[in-house]
């Protein structure tokens, strides 16, 4: 097997350096039974550096290009323009050719293609360069494809994909570019599919943008687009859009907007039996992949045929319950007025000196209080200590109880809240030891801790390798005895709640 050349059919187990995010993931896509793919192949990364990497114009440009700045971008546009040029202007290898050649053969090479471009460096979960390399339908001829096929190859070198890759600390010699070729669909309706919805971050609030003709006009904001939203297999939102344009394959290759037929115009583009359907397909597809997904959609004879599958980069994290209930999270750096992510040192520490049952997500922590919530005893608990020192999160909690549908109650029970079951730092469960009406408490307290600082910096000292991790693990059991001194923890309920009658009076 050639690995300048590949079928989408055996892309399924390659690294993403040969194929790139959009290849890794239409290999993927192609593997679900059930989903349609339009057929084709990968033109891979090592084609790309076998005819652009051993170029010494390139190598000599790229050196320039990394000494480089993101304000410099009249120096970035000259040197990447140069670049492009250069690339455009490269020979392809005879091997390359012969490879696409073949393939070409294989599913006819009279038909139309779509070369579209895959980076090594897209889909990732903290940049997604969508949108950064470029498309071209409706391409016919295989002279026509390999010009298409080295363009695929100047536009990582695009202004914007340089600085793009500036601002996100990507070295433009370890971004490389595979080029996808796949039949030409030519749909009667396409777009753009969000298994969560996007501006609400609801994972249960599927969305699709659909409108007539190529779905590149509707990615680009070239045309309007119908709206609709699925819950639990249900329509539940529909916007239809006032359609002026849509963009088509023309028989010569290539494309061309054109007007919408006024009769046309306010018609919804899928019906509802086809919303579902697709919502169906959006479903399966983000079960595969195991996370909420960006996906890229065509309709052609009655058929959806699915054009590319991405990660939705933009959602916030939330911590895995390993099941699919409703959870309510509290982040506990926002009540401590820490409201920057955590370093994972920082995390893992806490969560060796904490009591509570807490999840990690996003650099952060969270307690989950939804079986509190569930219980109108300690509802109320929660909500009354939550008021004292945030109303805002209080305020928030209010809300989602009010909806009545996201949280199952619980019967009355009388019972006091469990150890561990909450999070000591909401409740005064725990902390009403006794305190004497004596101020030297608070001195003592810090002397205490004082002194056990101290002793610590000697100790540690003689520590080192394994020993000195053994050493932490234990001194952190003597930390969380002083943390959660009954008499340290009455004292900051005592400070508590002279601040709530403060806030009282």
């Amino acid at each position: 097997m050639s690995s300048l050349v590949l079928g989408l059919q055996e892309m399924e187990t390659l690294p993403l350096l040969l194929v790139g995010g959009k290849g890794l993931n239409l290999g993927e896509l192609s593997r679900i039974q059930g989903i349609q793919v339009p057929e084709g192949f990968c033109v891979t990364t090592a084609a790309y550096q076998k005819a652009v990497g051993q170029n010494e114009t390139v190598h000599a440009l790229l050196d320039r290009l990394a000494a480089l700045k993101v304000e410099d971008r009249e120096q970035i546009g000259d040197i990447s323009r140069r670049i492009r040029q250069t690339i455009i202007e490269t020979e392809i290898p005879s091997d390359v050719m012969s490879a696409v050649a073949d393939h070409l053969s294989r599913f006819g090479e009279e038909h139309a293609y779509a070369v579209r471009s895959s980076a090594t460096a897209e889909d990732l979960p903290h940049a997604s360069f969508a949108g950064q390399q470029d498309t071209y339908l409706n391409i016919i001829g295989k002279e026509a494809i390999l010009q298409h096929i080295r363009k695929c190859w100047t536009s990582l070198f695009t202004d914007r994909a340089v600085i793009y890759r500036m601002q996100n600390g990507f070295d433009h010699r370890q971004v490389y570019l595979s080029v996808i070729v796949q039949r030409m669909i030519f749909p009667q309706a396409s777009g753009i599919l969000f298994t969560a919805d996007p501006m609400t971050s609801n994972r249960k609030l599927l969305s699709i943008d659909a409108g007539f003709g190529l779905g590149e006009a509707l990615v680009s904001g070239l045309v309007s687009a119908d709206g609709y939203k699925v819950r639990d297999g249900k329509i539940v939102e529909k916007r239809i859009a006032t359609k002026t344009w849509a963009v088509y394959g023309r028989k010569e290759g290539g494309t061309e907007t054109k007007p919408i037929d006024p009769d046309q115009k306010k018609t919804q583009t899928l019906t509802d039996q086809q919303i579902l359907q697709l919502a169906r397909i959006g479903r399966q597809i983000e079960a595969y992949f195991g996370q909420p997904q960006d996906i890229e959609w065509c309709l052609a004879q009655e058929t959806f045929y699915i054009v590319q599958s991405r990660p939705i980069t933009t959602l916030y994290p939330i911590p895995d319950a390993g099941d699919q209930e409703n959870r309510v999270y509290v982040s506990v750096g926002h009540q401590q007025m820490m409201t920057d992510p955590m370093k994972p040192l920082g995390l893992s520490f806490y969560l060796l000196t904490t009591r509570a049952p807490m999840r990690k997500a996003g650099g952060r922590l969270f307690v989950d209080v939804t079986p509190m919530l569930a219980s109108p005893d300690s509802r109320e608990m929660l909500l009354n200590s939550m008021g004292q020192h945030d109303p805002l999160m209080k305020d928030a909690l209010m809300t989602i109880i009010e909806r009545g549908d996201f949280i199952k109650s619980l019967p009355n029970e009388k019972k006091e809240q469990s150890p561990g079951k909450s999070n000591p730092s909401m409740s005064s469960a725990g902390s009403q030891a006794q305190i004497e009406n004596d101020p030297a408490i608070v001195s003592e307290l810090i002397q205490r801790s004082q002194t056990s600082i101290e002793e610590l910096k000697k100790n540690i000292q003689t520590k080192s390798g394994s020993d000195l991790f053994d050493f932490i693990q234990e001194d952190i059991q003597q930390l969380r005895k002083m943390l959660f001194d009954p008499q340290s923890l009455g004292l900051i309920m005592a400070a508590m709640n002279a601040s709530s009658w403060i806030n009282e009076k």
